[in-house]
């Protein structure tokens, strides 16, 4: 994303922004005729050390976001860094704990935050629109990726260069989205398959059961091997049904709320009667544009920030809640114990292999 990244800033697509310069240890990207005019550098301790840029944006390998961003923040620098903010909970917080300073502006790439279809989800719970909720059901499988797609870097699908798969690189957005819009479970159960569809050492399946304080329950499902995917969320509250799935948000909203209901009627067989109500959205937002305008207002104007980095560690820390729960075969609560999770990376990062890279076509 880096790539991407830096030429949306190139062409000057943020307002208050440009692109100082850009970082990478691979020369033949440093040698691309676009950059031909922005000083470069092979290291990031050389940028930091030269003053060149006042913020970074860190779209490096997962491990690297910790090291980086707290050099980083150490430097004095602003900081936005790509999902996941860290590959495990424990280096979440080495990160969080090294932004000491208010007055630097410290931020993580979760662009769905500006999709207008899951703001519009979060403002009806937020406000109440949905009653309380009971349970969640998030099949979200439209995230495919060939082989060639993981061929394309050694460290990719790895437990020693990613820290894992479809949890740490694709879902981070939507275990993100799960925890702003319905809170952090106190209890999970996943069910985390290794190389089910791919020839990779880290999960391409996933199947996971949460449980709620409120005793609310939630099923989410992800898959980098289905086509064609689905992305289908079903919220089921006390004043109805929401649907969202093919840009649609669809609302059964109850008459009378569904417990109130079954409590104060004499028939056995009734339920509440409902209307159908399409909820409308402006679709899905400026995404990685939207997050890098807001991270460049938060700076100059002390706009507040759409996707503080702090809150990155929760779509962390379910991500390693999922795998842990899977690899000990067994129910985990929340929160979970970070340094013992890092231990148990530590020895998948043992028997790790590198991957070997291919030239691909995107």
């Amino acid at each position: 994303m880096g790539l991407p990244h830096a030429r949306t800033l190139l062409q000057d697509e943020i307002p208050g922004a440009e692109l100082g310069a850009i970082c990478d240890g691979d020369p033949a990207k440093l040698a691309l005729e676009d950059f031909a005019s922005v000083p470069k550098f092979t290291s990031h301790t050389e940028l930091l050390r030269s003053r060149a840029v006042d913020a970074v944006l860190i779209a490096t390998p997962h491990y690297s976001h910790t090291t980086i961003g707290i050099d980083a923040l150490k430097a004095g620098l602003h900081v936005l860094v790509e999902k996941p903010i860290s590959v495990h909970k424990a280096d979440c917080e080495r990160l969080i704990a090294a932004h000491k300073n208010p007055k630097q502006i410290f931020a993580a790439m979760f662009n769905q935050r500006t999709d207008e279809y899951y703001i519009k989800i979060r403002e009806l719970i937020r406000k109440g629109e949905l009653g309380e909720i009971r349970r969640v059901n998030w099949i979200i499988t439209n995230w495919f990726r060939t082989e060639a797609y993981y061929a394309s870097g050694g460290w990719r699908a790895t437990w020693g260069g990613e820290g894992g798969g479809v949890l740490l690189n694709q879902c981070p957005h939507n275990l993100d989205l799960f925890q702003w819009m319905f809170g952090m479970p106190v209890r999970v159960r996943a069910f985390c398959k290794l190389g089910r569809y791919h020839k990779i050492e880290v999960e391409d399946d996933v199947t996971a059961y949460c449980e709620f304080e409120n005793s609310a329950t939630g099923v989410f499902i992800t898959s980098t091997g289905e086509a064609p995917g689905t992305n289908r969320l079903e919220i089921t509250a006390e004043r109805g049904r929401l649907v969202y799935e093919d840009d649609a948000i669809t609302f059964l909203r109850n008459e009378t709320p569904m417990s109130e209901f079954s409590q104060s009627t004499p028939h056995s067989f009734s339920q509440p009667g409902y209307w159908q109500v399409n909820i409308p959205a402006r679709g899905h937002g400026e995404q990685h544009k939207g997050i890098m305008k807001n991270f460049a207002r938060a700076i100059l104007d002390g706009e507040p920030l759409i996707t503080p980095a702090h809150e990155g560690i929760h779509s962390v820390e379910l991500a390693n809640a999922f795998l842990y729960s899977s690899f000990q075969n067994k129910t985990i609560e929340l929160p979970i114990n970070g340094t013992a999770y890092a231990r148990h990376l530590s020895r998948l990062i043992e028997t790790s292999k590198p991957r070997k890279k291919k030239r691909i076509s995107v």
